[in-house]
């Protein structure tokens, strides 16, 4: 056994641990956050994706030994007082979500890109979440909320002409049928 002293989502653990323990397993297993998901234990998925004193982690490829002394935020640990960040209400209000499985790993990478690029192109967001991977195929859905919560527009891949809608609610330039 070792002992890790971690903090996490702003408390202090000291723990015994296996020398060969996931920090995914650390995380859900002995301190009970479930909100990091484990997908595929192989860093493929990114599902377990953490911030580790400031880098986005897969933490199913990350020993809970190798935690010890460092910060651990989990998509648990981002609201504040029970608030929502502009990233988990735009997740929400667009929908960048179906079944939900990837939404934590998907957080965690976008608050990533935010971070270092606060205002990415679409192009940019798709690069920055590429080792995030959704079973739904909701990735339209998922850059338009990292776009939002950037504080742009969505721009011309969410089916807008222009980014403008008439007042029947029809795009600019629909074309009408009968």
């Amino acid at each position: 056994m070792t002992h890790i002293k971690v903090t996490v989502d702003g408390t202090r653990y000291e723990d015994e641990v296996e020398p060969r323990l996931l920090l995914a397993h650390y995380l859900r297993d002995r301190l009970g956050l479930t909100g990091t998901p484990i997908g595929c234990d192989t860093s493929n998925c990114g599902a377990c994706t953490v911030d580790l004193d400031g880098a986005t982690v897969k933490s199913c490829s990350v020993l809970a030994v190798q935690a010890d002394g460092c910060t651990v935020t989990t998509v648990q640990g981002l609201a504040a007082d029970g608030e929502w960040t502009a990233l988990q209400r735009a997740f929400h209000e667009r929908h960048g979500l179906q079944c939900g499985y990837c939404t934590p790993g998907m957080i965690m990478a976008a608050r990533d890109l935010l971070h270092e690029n606060p205002h990415p192109t679409s192009d940019e967001v798709r690069q920055a979440l590429e080792g995030n991977l959704c079973r739904c195929t909701g990735y339209q859905n998922i850059v338009r909320a990292v776009l939002a919560a950037s504080g742009q527009e969505d721009g011309p891949e969410d089916g807008r002409q222009d980014g403008r809608q008439a007042a029947s609610g029809r795009q600019v330039g629909e074309e009408v049928t009968a």
